[in-house]
């Protein structure tokens, strides 16, 4: 049986109206990952300009604001790939065809918990994963964040990190450990 697919899911905590430098940066960021650690890219809540729904055009507007991921090209060559999807806010769930959806946190109920070798043993085995960020200053609400099956705890010992920052730990272990 062939490996699952892993999408890094970022749900949007900012300016759920305007389309601001924070949701630019993350996007320029999380694409270069998702190319990198050959992973999905899906997005939760964003506000893009009307006129513009096609994910290769979504990527390209990004792409064209910032100097971020080689100019927002990783972004561009991800959604190229077919490897990028924009969704409004999750209602009851996340889209079922993204796989088993998993919220990444540093606080993880406990009965919820996986952890990244149960996460890559998953994936490994033919199942795909949804990773959940939320992406602002107090990560993703309450009732969205009730959602997700399992909660990751990439540190394992309830670290807070930055969003950047727990985006390539945990790109980067996962990867690690489906090879």
């Amino acid at each position: 049986m062939g490996k699952g697919r892993v999408t890094i899911g970022l749900y949007n905590s900012y300016d759920p109206t305007k389309f601001r430098e924070p949701h630019r940066r993350v996007l320029a960021r999380a694409g270069g990952l998702a190319l990198a650690f050959d992973m999905n890219l899906a997005l939760f809540g964003f506000p893009f300009p009307e006129d513009i729904k096609q994910p290769n055009e979504l990527a390209k507007w990004v792409a064209g604001t910032t100097s971020i991921g080689s100019d927002g090209g990783y972004f561009v060559e991800l959604a190229e790939k077919g490897r990028f999807l924009s969704f409004s806010y999750p209602d009851k769930g996340f889209p079922p065809q993204l796989g088993d959806a998993i919220l990444t946190t540093s606080k993880p109920d406990p009965k919820r918990s996986v952890t990244k070798e149960e996460v890559a043993a998953r994936v490994n085995s033919g199942n795909s994963v949804l990773l959940v960020f939320g992406i602002g200053p107090h990560g993703i609400p309450k009732a969205p964040s009730s959602i997700p099956r399992y909660n990751l705890d990439i540190t394992g010992g309830g670290f807070s990190l930055e969003t950047c920052t727990a985006l390539g730990a945990v790109a980067g272990a996962l990867s690690a450990l489906t090879q």
